[in-house]
């Protein structure tokens, strides 16, 4: 790339809107070009640059009038971005790549699905086979068998109410301090 001195200006470059543009033009890359066609070159450069301004001056006037409209209407920045949105989403999923998206993924759903049930039921088979084996069933009994021991038949409690629910000679009568009476007394 070609370095440039401070302060000057690289010839192919285009001055800011507002610059004047007609008196930044360097002689040196006009050579090539007659003093009549560099003063038409200059007018039309001027016209163009008023024509810029007017038409940026006639956009930012649009714009004012566009938002007192909306403003008018009810129509906030946050309502036209959720209807900009809807729409966006709209064509979005009436788009073909996004069909054929979602066609890929149902049937991708759809396998997944199918190896995941192949892989429960192989799952469910090994731990049958696994119960059916001698060891399984022996390791079974042993924990029967001690199920049965520390658990006993009947509990002291179970006997007692079955004690007091089977009728007897004499009724049985619960005094509040805790103690029974065999017989109430006769007079």
């Amino acid at each position: 790339m070609e370095e440039y001195e401070e302060g000057s200006q690289r010839p192919d470059s285009i001055p800011e809107v507002g610059e004047d543009a007609a008196s930044s033009v360097q002689p040196a890359s006009s050579t090539a070009l007659t003093e009549e066609e560099q003063e038409e070159l200059r007018s039309e450069l001027v016209k163009v640059e008023e024509e810029i301004q007017t038409l940026t001056q006639v956009l930012a006037s649009k714009e004012r009038h566009l938002a007192e409209i909306k403003r008018k209407l009810g129509i906030t920045p946050f309502n036209e971005l959720k209807q900009n949105l809807s729409k966006s989403w709209q064509e979005v999923t009436t788009s073909t790549a996004y069909k054929r998206t979602s066609e890929t993924l149902s049937q991708a759903g759809q396998k997944a699905t199918a190896a995941f049930s192949s892989v429960g039921s192989a799952i469910t088979k090994k731990l049958e086979d696994v119960r059916n084996t001698p060891t399984f069933k022996s390791f079974e009994d042993k924990v029967e068998s001690l199920r049965t021991k520390v658990s006993p038949t009947a509990s002291s409690t179970e006997l007692e109410i079955e004690s007091e629910s089977t009728p007897s000679a004499e009724p049985v009568v619960k005094q509040p301090d805790g103690t029974a009476d065999l017989a109430p007394e006769s007079h």
